[in-house]
């Protein structure tokens, strides 16, 4: 099972998160790539803090939306969005080299990751500027969805996630987070319920109905509240349990 976090997400003089403790905890970082956070010198940070961890590093795309923190919905046109996501995966390539390490995946941030899960216009412009770009990339999008299958048909290798901190709707998609119950912040039952989830393949549902999820890997928002507490009791409670932690990518080239 792999454990990964969005980091890099720090802007100037704001901070968000705390990346050097999550690095000591998980095993795959999603490194923002300047479109919905992060800024070069805090990104170039992040990735050599990565490459010092043995973490696997992905580029976490996303809208054009700085101010909104890529969480706003948005329809830019086939031909901006194709040259977007390039444009950031390079960006995330060359400042990985920089730092010793490689992008080995690209998951989508926010309102661009929930939007292609469905919509198959914007999926096919996200699948379409990997594939030009670097087609060896893994794709990591929500469990169940069907981006999932149109990332295999194109040729793509693709790995589906759950997430530890997020409530979940009855169909398998996520509770919108302004609704309430969306986020969740205890450690300990954040904790429990992953630990359930491994055994049983299940989650229960924000209306307590239970649901299959089959993912390999788990995401630890890095901006949520208290992550580095949730992301540190989920990985203790997996370690107990003897179930082995490492990167999917690492699974994936073996």
């Amino acid at each position: 099972m792999d454990l990964n976090s969005d980091l890099g997400e720090s802007f100037g003089a704001w901070t968000m998160g705390d990346d050097a403790s999550m690095l000591a905890v998980v095993t795959s970082a999603n490194v923002a790539c300047g479109f919905h956070a992060g800024d070069p010198a805090g990104i170039l940070r992040t990735l050599r803090a990565a490459a010092a961890r043995g973490v696997a590093v992905g580029a976490h795309v996303g809208y054009r939306d700085l101010a909104g923190f890529g969480r706003r919905a948005m329809a830019p046109s086939s031909a901006e969005l194709v040259a977007d996501v390039i444009y950031q995966i390079g960006a995330l390539q060359g400042l990985a080299a920089a730092a010793g390490t490689q992008v080995r995946y690209v998951k989508p941030h926010g309102a661009l990751y929930n939007t292609i899960a469905r919509d198959a216009r914007q999926a096919d412009d996200v699948l379409t500027a990997i594939l030009s770009l670097d087609p060896r990339l893994t794709f990591v999008g929500l469990a169940g969805a069907p981006v999932l299958d149109w990332a295999r048909q194109r040729g793509l290798r693709a790995v589906a996630e759950a997430f530890a901190d997020r409530a979940y709707r009855p169909d398998g998609g996520l509770v919108p987070r302004h609704a309430p119950g969306a986020v969740l912040h205890d450690p300990d039952h954040v904790a429990a319920r992953m630990l359930d989830w491994v055994r049983t393949g299940t989650l229960p549902a924000i209306d307590g109905t239970p649901i299959r999820v089959q993912a390999d890997s788990i995401c630890v928002h890095g901006d949520s509240p208290g992550a580095v507490a949730m992301a540190r009791a989920v990985r203790a409670r997996l370690d107990a349990a003897g179930v082995a932690l490492r990167p999917f990518a690492a699974a994936l080239e073996a």
